[in-house]
C-alpha cells in the first residue's frame, strides 16, 4: 500500500474514521445525542468533500482492486446522502422508544463504508468483502428494537436467507474465479470475450457460477422469488430502519451488479438477459398484486419496494439487450426511488412518532386535519411512487421504460408489463391519499411536535422529487456520464 492509493481511497478510510469518531464522541459523553450527531453529520460532509475532490480524475489503488471513477463518484454521493437523511429522521422516532441515536449512527455509517467498497470494487473479493461489510450492519439494524418480538423475527428471516444468499454468491464467484484464474474484473471480461470470440459454448463451470451469482444478488435485491424476507424484515424493523433497508442494501446490491454483470460477465451478456427479464416482469408484478391486498402501510411499501426492484431491472435487461440508456435509466432510478421513499418512510415514523401508534391504514385518516404539513408531503411521495409528473417518479419509470421499448423484440412486451404494473400501483398508493383526505379518524390524537432534524431531512426529499423531475435533463447528464464510465 502506497500513499497514491491512499489519497485514492481517501473517502472510504475517512467514512471508516467518522464511524469511530461517532463511537468515541458517545463514550466521551453518554447519554446525549448532540454531540455525536454533530460529528456525523460533519463527518459526512467531510466524505461527500472528498469524493467529489477525488472524482475529479480516473484512479486505480491497491493492485486496481479499487478504482475512482464516475460510478464511483454518483453511488458514493447516494449512499453518503442516503445514511445523511437515515440519521435525520431517527431521532425523533428512537428516543421515545429508549433506543440509542449515537449507536445507530455509527452502524449506519460502518454500512455506508461497505456500499463505497462496493462502488469502487473492480476484484470479485473485494466486491464480496463490500458486499457484507454493508449487509452485517443491517442485520442488526433489523434487531435494534430488540424488545419487540416483530423486530427479533424478521432480524432472524433477514439474517438466515442473507447468509445463504452470501455463500450462493460466494460459490459462484469461485466458480467463475476456477473458469477464469483470475479474481480482477478486467482480467476475467477479457477472458469471457475471447471465449465468447471462440464461438466455444459455455461451460458448465461457468454456468454453475453464472446461475449461483444471479441467484445471490436477486436475494439481495429482493427480487422475485427471493424476496421472502423482506416484507417481515421491514414490518418489524423500526420505520428509520425500515426506510434506509428499502433502499440503501438495493442501492448497494444493484452496485454489486453492475461492477459483476455489467463489468465482469458482460460478455456473457446474451446468457443473463432473459434471467434479468424474467426476473424483472415477476419480481414488479408479484410485489404489486400482493401490495394491493395491504392494510398495513409499512408492509405495503415494504411490497412495493419488491415491485420497484423489478423496474429497476427492466434498465438492466434493456442494456442487455442493446440499450446504454437502459443503463442510465436504472441508475437514475436508484437516485429517484432513493429520495421518495426515504421521504415516504420518514412521514410514517413522524406519524409514529408517540410509542404504540401502529402504520396501519386507519392511523391515516384524518391525518390533513391533525398535521396538514405530513399529509401534503406524504401526498407528494405518493404521487411520485406512482409516477406523476412532474415529480422524479414520472423519469425515473419514463427512463427505464423507453429504451426496452427502443431495444424492441421481447423487451416490448416487458415495457407493456411494466406500464401495467405502474397503473395498478396507482391504486394502494392513492388509496393512503384518500384515507389522509377523505376518511374520518377513529383514535383522534393531538397534533405532535417534530424536531427540526425532520422537517429538514423532508425538506430535502421534498425538493430533490420535485428537482429530479424538473431539472432532469442535467441531472441525467451525469448519470449519463457514471453509466458510460462502467460500459
Amino acid at each position: 500500500m502506497t500513499s497514491a492509493d491512499l489519497v485514492t481511497a481517501a473517502p472510504l478510510v475517512a467514512a471508516i474514521l467518522v464511524a469511530a469518531a461517532i463511537i468515541v464522541t458517545d463514550i466521551i459523553v453518554p447519554g446525549r445525542p448532540g454531540p455525536a450527531l454533530a460529528v456525523a453529520f460533519g463527518g459526512l460532509a467531510i466524505v461527500a468533500l472528498l469524493v467529489v475532490t477525488t472524482g475529479q480524475t480516473r484512479a486505480a489503488a491497491f493492485g486496481g482492486a479499487y478504482a475512482v471513477d464516475p460510478l464511483t463518484t454518483f453511488l458514493d454521493l447516494l449512499f453518503i446522502s442516503i445514511v445523511a437523511l437515515t440519521i435525520l429522521f431517527a431521532p425523533d422516532y428512537l428516543e421515545p422508544r429508549d433506543l440509542p441515536i449515537a449507536e445507530f449512527a455509527a452502524v449506519l455509517v460502518f454500512a455506508m463504508t461497505g456500499a463505497m467498497l462496493l462502488a469502487a470494487g473492480t476484484d470479485l473479493l473485494v466486491l464480496f468483502l463490500g458486499l457484507e461489510l454493508m449487509v452485517l450492519p443491517g442485520y442488526l439494524l433489523a434487531a435494534y428494537a430488540k424488545r419487540d418480538a416483530l423486530s427479533t423475527e424478521g432480524a432472524i428471516k433477514y439474517f438466515l436467507l442473507g447468509s445463504f444468499s452470501s455463500a450462493i454468491l460466494l460459490f459462484g464467484l469461485a466458480f467463475v474465479w476456477g473458469m477464469t484464474g483470475t479474481t480482477k474484473v478486467a482480467a476475467v471480461t477479457a477472458h469471457l470475450a475471447a471465449l465468447v470470440a471462440g464461438t466455444a459454448p459455455l461451460s458448465p463451470g461457468l454456468a454453475m457460477g453464472l446461475a449461483f451469482m444471479t441467484t445471490g444478488v436477486a436475494f439481495k435485491i429482493a427480487a422475485v422469488p427471493f424476496h421472502y424476507w423482506t416484507p417481515d424484515a421491514y414490518q418489524g424493523s423500526p420505520t428509520p430502519v425500515t426506510g434506509y433497508l428499502s433502499v440503501g442494501p438495493k442501492i448497494g446490491a444493484f452496485a454489486l451488479i453492475l461492477r459483476l454483470f455489467v463489468g465482469a460477465l458482460d460478455p456473457l451478456k446474451a446468457d443473463w438477459f432473459i434471467v434479468v427479464a424474467i426476473l424483472a416482469a415477476t419480481t414488479m408484478t408479484l410485489g404489486n398484486l400482493v401490495a394491493l391486498t395491504q392494510n398495513n402501510v409499512k408492509r405495503m411499501l415494504a411490497y412495493s419496494s419488491i415491485a420497484h426492484t423489478g423496474y429497476m431491472l427492466v434498465g438492466l435487461a434493456a442494456y442487455a439487450g442493446g440499450r446504454i440508456e437502459g443503463l442510465e435509466g436504472l441508475l437514475y432510478y436508484g437516485a429517484a426511488y432513493t429520495f421518495m421513499n426515504l421521504g415516504a418512510f420518514a412521514v410514517v415514523a413522524a406519524v409514529q412518532r408517540r410509542p404504540g401508534v401502529t402504520s396501519q391504514l386507519d392511523t391515516f385518516a384524518g391525518l390533513i386535519r391533525r398535521e396538514p404539513a405530513l399529509a401534503w408531503l406524504m401526498t407528494l411521495f405518493m404521487l411520485s411512487l406512482v409516477g406523476i409528473p412532474p415529480t422524479a417518479g414520472f423519469f425515473a419509470k419514463f427512463s427505464v421504460i423507453l429504451p426496452a421499448v427502443q431495444a424492441g423484440g421481447w423487451l416490448t412486451v416487458l415495457a407493456v408489463i411494466a406500464m401495467l404494473n405502474a397503473a395498478a400501483a396507482a391504486f394502494y398508493y392513492l388509496r393512503v391519499v384518500v384515507y389522509m383526505f377523505m376518511r374520518e379518524s377513529t383514535t383522534e390524537t393531538q397534533p405532535l411536535r417534530h424536531s427540526p432534524l425532520v422537517w429538514t431531512g423532508l425538506l430535502a426529499t421534498t425538493i430533490l422529487t420535485i428537482g429530479l423531475g424538473l431539472f432532469y435533463s442535467p441531472v441525467f447528464q451525469v448519470v449519463t456520464d457514471a453509466a458510460r464510465a462502467l460500459s
